[in-house]
């Protein structure tokens, strides 16, 4: 399974996994920086899975519809993005669906959004799980092969900088309601079936409340996995 990073931050998240068949995580930066990102190799490209209607996720799908690529998401996040067509396909939390021969189980997430859903996707012997931007995760998964979960921010840090005034209390709040911290990622890790893990990419790092090279640490000493970090 060849996985790739095209951004990954509150500015614009999108991942490219290729198991056969390609398949977009997100669309949250232009179909332009897509292209150029891929070498302009995008017709082969089966379809696009969009968690949620934030533009950080979502920002390029009227794009990706014009282009011919079909996009999956719930109704809750079509509603909120405005768009229809028969390329924009609805799916459901726990509902399973195919796409050539990916199978994909939509699961709900935490999060301030109409409806949002990461996502377990089967493809010849590989098991991905894709979450981000989600407060935890309330679902226990078997046989996983790779992991691209999202690591906002730490508790620690946070706490730190809501203490001297750096970070204020609304944003304080929205942070640990709908991002997964450090501490609950870990928790989530511990509880889950790992034995099969290849490799964990953290996503969606806080520019302001995180740090890349603790977080990797943290999480290869909790899993002993090869750990990643998704810069932005």
């Amino acid at each position: 399974m060849d996985i790739k990073i095209l951004a990954s931050s509150s500015a614009g998240n999108a991942y490219y996994v290729d198991g056969e068949k390609p398949l977009l995580l997100e669309t949250g930066i232009p179909f332009r920086a897509i292209q150029q990102k891929l070498n302009f190799q995008t017709s082969q490209i089966v379809g696009c899975l969009i968690s949620h209607e934030h533009m950080d996720h979502a920002r390029a799908a009227k794009e990706l519809l014009r282009a011919g690529i079909d996009c999956y998401m719930t109704k809750g996040t079509a509603d909120a993005l405005a768009i229809t067509g028969h390329r924009v396909h609805i799916i459901e939390s726990q509902c399973q669906f195919k796409i050539g021969n990916w199978a994909i189980l939509p699961f709900g997430t935490i999060h301030d959004a109409a409806e949002p859903v990461g996502f377990l996707l089967a493809n010849q012997g590989f098991k991905l799980l894709y979450a981000t931007d989600t407060e935890y995760i309330p679902y226990r998964f078997k046989g996983l092969s790779h992991l691209l979960i999202e690591c906002n921010y730490s508790m620690e840090i946070v706490r730190r900088l809501k203490a001297t005034g750096e970070l204020d209390r609304e944003l304080w709040r929205r942070i640990i309601n709908s991002h997964m911290s450090l501490e609950t990622l870990v928790d989530f890790l511990k509880a889950n079936d790992l034995s099969q893990v290849k490799e964990i990419w953290l996503l969606h790092l806080s520019d302001n409340n995180s740090d890349a090279a603790l977080f990797k640490q943290t999480v290869q000493e909790t899993t002993g996995k090869m750990v990643q970090v998704a810069c932005k």
